[in-house]
């Protein structure tokens, strides 16, 4: 059995925002959902777009600011009085977290620069984007305005077959087609981080996302990972076995939110 990971590059901004760590706690990168906040223009690392180093540095400046969990004592810092727990709490209240979409353009284009395409500014295209205006933002704007939908366009990626699969490539869940789900449900996209083969078949696909399931309740949501096990690789992706936080079949709100969407394995057009 032999397998292919992200470059080292990639990796490491998964593991920034999976275990985001600031004097001396750790914890995952809460989701964002902007969406639901209609926050439309501010920092990116206030709506739901930031670079792991954008999220710690607004961090940074919060905790001093707000003096939180007692980080503060007679006016001077004490990040010793900081714990993991305290910190998601943190994050969470003060609206600090990365969405799904966000997370992906990072990680990709971290891959992208990695792998000597250049960085992915240089290569998306935005033709959800409408008017001159719209355009231009788009274009000055590119980490806001990647939506899952603008990574799923013609224009920026292609289908590819199970049997074809590599790390860099993604999932896109596009609307909701089924009633099960609300129809106030996002578009989602996951991207596989590590793919592990026997006699040069896909046999497990790990991928990694930001997402709230239902069931994580107010701070338990964020970064996390999960697998893809392929039991026959002339099946589609969603009669595979996907399990994400012990969770599989219908107790998994990952497959659960694929299975009732428009669900497709892409590859940007730039990646071999």
């Amino acid at each position: 059995m032999n397998s292919k990971l992200l470059s080292e590059k990639a990796l490491t901004v998964v593991d920034q925002y999976a275990h985001f760590h600031i004097h001396g706690a750790t914890t995952s990168v809460p989701y964002y959902n902007n969406n639901h906040k209609k926050i439309r223009a501010a920092l990116r690392a206030t709506t739901g777009k930031g670079s792991p180093r954008d999220i710690f540095d607004e961090t940074e400046i919060t905790l001093v600011k707000e003096g939180s969990f007692g980080a503060i004592k007679g006016g001077a810092f004490r990040p010793d009085l900081l714990t993991n727990e305290n910190l998601r709490h943190f994050l969470v209240d003060q609206d600090l977290g990365i969405d799904c979409s966000g997370f992906v353009y990072h990680v990709l284009n971290a891959e992208s620069t990695a792998n000597r395409n250049g960085s992915l500014d240089r290569h998306l295209h935005f033709p959800l984007c409408k008017g001159i205006i719209g355009k231009i933002r788009c274009t000055m704007r590119p980490v806001e305005n990647a939506s899952v939908a603008t990574f799923a366009h013609e224009k920026n990626s292609h289908v590819i077959a199970l049997s074809d699969v590599q790390p860099g490539d993604f999932i896109t869940m596009l609307g909701v087609a089924n009633l099960t789900l609300s129809a106030a449900t996002r578009d989602h996209i996951v991207i596989i981080t590590h793919v592990e083969y026997q006699n040069f078949v896909p046999t497990v696909l790990h991928y990694v996302h930001s997402i709230a399931w239902p069931s994580d309740g107010e701070y338990g949501h964020g970064v996390r990972s999960g697998t893809i096990s392929i039991i026959d690789i002339n099946k589609p992706l969603l009669e595979q076995i996907w399990e994400e936080a012990g969770k599989t079949g219908l107790e998994n709100y990952t497959r659960e939110r694929a299975t009732a969407a428009t669900t497709e394995l892409r590859r940007l057009n730039w990646f071999k």
